[in-house]
């Protein structure tokens, strides 16, 4: 039998339902240490976690200009190397553009969309004027 434990087959009803109160609180207060164990846990995963993305951010700034030098150069082997880079800046301001234009879609579907709140005024708003209708 493992420590801290007794045999409890021979206790009363009494014995046992006296006891009840102080189980229950025994396991409250072992959920509660257990739920704060894993919210420090889980912050300390999450904290580690977003300090690698960061890592991977910074690398990924420097990434760009280098494959940006490397199109301007490889564009270069057939045009001047003034006209690569008008090219490449061409194309990033095309995606610039593209890219602008689907965000500025999206909030415009986002805009016209009800919230809820708007619908429970709405809602507030039909059953004032129904209750006006029908004295």
């Amino acid at each position: 039998m493992p420590r801290g434990y007794r045999d409890r087959a021979d206790d009363s009803l009494l014995t046992l339902l006296g006891d009840l109160p102080e189980l229950v609180t025994n396991l409250v207060k072992a959920e509660i240490d257990a739920a704060k164990a894993w919210v420090s846990r889980t912050a300390k995963d999450a904290g580690v976690g977003s300090v690698w993305f960061l890592v991977a951010l910074f690398f990924l700034f420097w990434a760009v200009p280098v494959i940006l030098v490397f199109a301007i150069a490889g564009l270069s082997s057939w045009w001047p190397v003034w006209l690569s880079a008008i090219a490449v800046f061409g194309i990033l301001i095309l995606a610039v553009l593209l890219f602008a234009l689907l965000g500025i879609l999206k909030f415009r579907k986002v805009l016209k969309r009800q919230n809820p709140a708007q619908a429970v005024a709405e809602d507030i708003r039909i059953v004032k004027e129904a209750g006006d209708e029908h004295p």
